[in-house]
């Protein structure tokens, strides 16, 4: 495998429900850290509902590897931020044999 070109710096995010004071809850996103990755565009797709249109982009996120249980390993259900770019995780995999790099799959969603 060839090395990934980690090039671009992410910030990774997690999910948490705070209460919202009735009854509910209010969910806020946390930042873990910063993460250099390589991100490879994938195929893309269109919906409209409710007068919106929603496309969503699916990606390949590079990163080099965490162990299992730290903070740092992205897992699904999280997010990576660049600026005002978000790409939720659908799933996380070893790159490589050596499990040196990380592959991430994402969606960036964007409402027009």
């Amino acid at each position: 495998m060839k090395a990934p070109v980690l090039n671009r710096k992410l910030t990774l995010e997690e999910p948490q429900r705070n209460p919202d004071g009735a009854g509910g809850f209010v969910e806020t996103w946390a930042a873990l850290g910063d993460v250099w990755a390589e991100i490879k565009a994938g195929t893309g797709n269109e919906k409209a509902a409710d007068h919106v249109t929603l496309s969503s982009i699916s990606f390949r996120i590079t990163v080099r590897a965490a162990p299992h249980g730290a903070p740092s390993r992205p897992k699904p259900e999280q997010r990576f931020r660049a600026g005002a770019r978000l790409f939720r995780i659908l799933a996380v995999t070893e790159a490589d044999q050596s499990a040196q790099y990380l592959t991430c799959f994402a969606k960036e969603e964007v409402s027009a």
